[in-house]
């Protein structure tokens, strides 16, 4: 059977929720570089904004950011929505309290950023109730049968909707960034974490399952370059999912 039929469920360096140090911040840095120019960041960011545009003016939202990693997402976000929600509030989300510290100092230029260290399977975090949810990179990390249980919880506790943008598990995908962080990286854990993301990554199969089990009907699932799945759900009762 090709390693490419079914997901990967081999742990990954940064699934261990103590590791720390140089190792961690480097892997960080290097993730914010491969998303910026492989253009990774604008398939949340539009999945953001064709969520919301639906929506009368909204002055004020409460986004969470799951597995906020640096937070570099939560400053792209800042400042496309600024101009338009200027009592936005945004949380970073992340089980790794050493990732949070470090974002904590990444982000220390925008006020209205904070960050919560979490575990979102906790039923204290699964009471917390937000905005919009998003997930860019983050639940391939998980089983099957786990991302059922995020959703259906996600489905009551994002009160507009919730973005993800995540791997399409594909062979192209995973030769290339096998080639260009052996080359590039300068981080052990990118090299050793990066190729097994896209194996640990979805089919649209495979993810068109796990919304059906969870009972979310009301979704978009679009393919986005390079190799990305962008999900923007509906949790809204008077939203319309984009066609």
């Amino acid at each position: 059977m090709s390693r490419f039929a079914v997901r990967s469920h081999a742990p990954e360096i940064m699934d261990d929720l103590q590791c720390a140090g140089e190792v961690v911040h480097q892997t960080l840095r290097e993730l914010d570089f491969i998303n910026h120019w492989l253009g990774g960041n604008r398939v949340t960011l539009k999945g953001l904004s064709l969520l919301i545009r639906n929506q009368n003016k909204i002055e004020s939202v409460h986004i969470a950011d799951l597995g906020c990693g640096s937070g570099e997402m939560l400053k792209l976000i800042h400042r496309q929505l600024k101009a338009t929600s200027p009592a936005i509030q945004l949380t970073g989300i992340d089980a790794n309290p050493n990732i949070i510290a470090f974002a904590e100092k990444h982000c220390a230029s925008v006020a209205n950023i904070h960050f919560k260290a979490a575990d979102i399977f906790d039923p204290d975090f699964q009471k917390h109730v937000f905005d919009i949810a998003i997930a860019t990179l983050f639940l391939h990390h998980f089983t099957h049968d786990q991302l059922v249980n995020v959703f259906r919880t996600l489905k009551t506790q994002a009160r507009i909707g919730i973005v993800v943008n995540d791997l399409h598990r594909h062979p192209l995908a995973y030769y290339s960034i096998k080639i260009l962080t052996r080359l590039f990286s300068r981080s052990a854990m990118v090299r050793y974490d990066a190729p097994l993301s896209v194996l640990r990554g979805f089919s649209r199969a495979e993810i068109q399952q796990m919304l059906t089990e969870a009972g979310i009907e009301r979704y978009t699932l679009r393919w986005r370059w390079a190799f990305r799945w962008q999900l923007i759900i509906h949790t809204y009762e008077n939203s319309l999912p984009e066609r």
